[in-house]
């Protein structure tokens, strides 16, 4: 993908399982990757990686709701390389509060954690696509890609706050895509990536058990998934360097599933 090499990218939540495999695979293309995140460690571990092997990375310490600290991460990466080609949302996460537990039901929902969660997800992706997209609409040229989740497409019991935000991504994803095809240009897409079910820090213990077995969640989630497994963080990749790419000059405001074919089984 020599097309891809020498292109600047942003992947917020690069620090985090998903986030760092999309970044790593971006650098693996010999993009010039800027990890964004909170937790400094973290951040500087992800680009300690990418560097040991090989590729060029360095560290932004911000958070996407933060939109003062985003312009300064802006500076630095203008700065230091001179453009943004490509911005990956990968920032996101979910609150106890904004879950519903087996012995709970909808009325015991924590609204705070609810809005937290929206935040995160939602306006976490709309907020640096305001401060980096702008530099896009400048140049006239670049790719957005958000992550979704099968969350957003059918209801998955439990997880209301974060399914209601990542139905929002959605929405948001097909909007802006539309505004900058209209407003800037055919060389500015906006598009995302829907993963199904990974295993990550935060939902580990809701799919496995401490001995490595499934969960009853778990169980019932592979069972649903054709291919009979969850997915690989690297698995990914694949997707994201193409959409991040001009093979996918005429792709725009499209939601493509990584999910091993779970959003197409019916069960039967």
């Amino acid at each position: 993908m020599d097309q891809l090499k020498n292109k600047v990218a942003i992947i917020t939540g690069g620090n985090g399982v998903l986030g760092g495999a999309i970044a790593k695979g971006l650098a693996l293309q010999k993009v010039k990757v800027a990890i964004l995140g909170r937790t400094e460690k973290t951040v500087l571990d992800s680009v300690k990686e990418i560097k040991e092997n090989g590729g060029e990375a360095i560290a932004l310490i911000a958070d996407v709701l933060n939109q003062k600290e985003l312009e300064i991460a802006k500076t630095k990466v203008l700065d230091t390389w001179g453009s943004i080609d490509i911005l990956v949302n990968a920032a996101g996460g979910n609150r106890k509060g904004a879950t519903i537990a087996p012995d709970e039901n909808f009325f015991d929902l924590s609204l705070e954690d609810f809005d937290k969660v929206n935040d995160l997800n939602f306006k976490g992706t709309v907020l640096p696509s305001f401060v980096f997209g702008k530099i896009m609409a400048n140049n006239g040229r670049g790719s957005i890609i958000n992550i979704s989740s099968m969350a957003a497409q059918q209801a998955i019991t439990r997880v209301v706050g974060y399914s209601a935000s990542k139905a929002a991504v959605d929405n948001f994803t097909k909007w802006l895509a539309v505004e900058m095809a209209l407003k800037y240009g055919d060389k500015i897409r906006v598009n995302a990536i829907a993963p199904g079910f990974f295993i990550g820090e935060q939902n580990r213990a809701l799919l496995l058990n401490t001995d490595g077995t499934l969960t009853q969640r778990g169980q019932t989630i592979v069972a649903q998934t054709p291919m009979k497994r969850f997915g690989e963080p690297e698995e990914l990749q694949g997707v994201t360097n193409w959409l991040a790419g001009d093979n996918s000059s005429f792709v725009t405001g499209v939601v493509i599933p990584i999910d091993g074919g779970f959003s197409a089984f019916s069960g039967v």
